[in-house]
């Protein structure tokens, strides 16, 4: 049987991993002061606990989220099958001198060693601090449409076959 959508043991699933280890930028769903909801693309670092991005100290999210630190995520493929990887959590920050360790991290992930080392000697004079954010997953869904579809198409293939 699957582990259920919801469980944090989904973190464990290859795919989970695949995707919170691939260069594909997450997209992270939070609620602004005004009550509207917002989506940004966003690279990030899985430490195998938080999601960790980091963000400049002035950023308008920050706000957002000191207010509401509630968000959702996702980690999605774009070829088919598609894998879809959901997390909702909390997240917490803190100000840290520099470019914090996971955002380099990542910046190599997906800019390859040469793009990462142009990328940060820019950013090192633009960001002397860096707030970094740490989501705590509370809820994870998995879809692969091999194994693991959307509960829609599910309870319809129960229903067409009699299950």
């Amino acid at each position: 049987m699957p582990t259920e959508q919801g469980s944090l043991e989904l973190l464990n699933h290859p795919v989970a991993q695949e995707l919170l280890q691939s260069p594909i930028p997450m997209r992270l769903a939070y609620v602004w002061p005004d009550g509207s909801p917002r989506v940004v693309p966003i690279g990030f670092h899985w430490d195998g606990t938080d999601i960790v991005i980091g963000s400049p100290v002035d950023a308008p999210k920050l706000k957002a989220l000191e207010k509401n630190p509630k968000v959702a995520l996702t980690v999605d493929s774009n070829a088919m099958p598609y894998h879809v990887l959901m997390i909702r959590g909390t997240a917490s920050m803190t100000m840290h001198e520099g470019i914090i360790p996971e955002y380099k991290a990542y910046s190599y992930r997906y800019m390859g060693q040469e793009g990462g080392d142009a990328w940060l000697t820019q950013l090192a004079p633009l960001a002397p601090q860096m707030v970094r954010i740490a989501i705590r997953p509370e809820w994870v869904g998995l879809i692969d449409f091999e194994g693991r579809l959307p509960s829609a198409i599910e309870k319809a293939i129960a229903r067409v076959s009699g299950g």
